[in-house]
């Protein structure tokens, strides 16, 4: 009897576990997605500044860079409170090339030096044809990374 009340609670436990872990999963899939909702984050070219300035030219727009270190913990607060916040998501969005750019690896240890980039993060905003306009270093809160922008794109 004692197996069999053991066996029932581990079948129930495993079903609550994988129930869950299929919300946890699925739901950031969906969050923010309703028809006509607004953008819940900044969008981000990965990797590529030769991909963002194409799309700058194309477009006629300025480009937003991200330059980043895995290990950096305020590079991981931009990602997760700054990035995600609508206001700023809507105006980088709309008014940006976004790129987002892990300096340790492809393109990025040579644009940090050709940046001569010190921290990180680095924000750095160039205008259409690659020339930089303006850069920030380290954590910055989304109304202050809008007055950023707007200061960019006033220059």
């Amino acid at each position: 009897m004692n197996n069999l009340f053991a066996s029932k609670l581990y079948k129930y436990l495993l079903q609550i576990f994988l129930v869950s872990s299929f919300i946890v999963t699925v739901k950031p899939a969906f969050y923010g997605q309703k028809s006509g909702s607004k953008t819940s984050h900044i969008n981000f070219i990965e990797d590529s500044f030769t991909e963002a300035l194409k799309q700058g030219k194309a477009q006629n727009k300025y480009i937003f860079v991200d330059a980043y270190a895995t290990w950096c913990g305020p590079c991981k607060m931009l990602k997760s409170k700054t990035f995600t916040d609508e206001k700023a998501a809507a105006f980088y969005n709309s008014n940006f090339i976004n790129v987002s750019i892990d300096m340790e690896k492809g393109e990025g240890p040579a644009l940090a030096a050709r940046w001569q980039l010190q921290a990180y993060p680095t924000l750095i905003i160039f205008n259409p044809d690659g020339k930089p306009v303006l850069g920030s270093v380290g954590f910055i809160g989304a109304a202050d990374l809008i007055r950023f922008g707007k200061q960019a794109l006033s220059k």
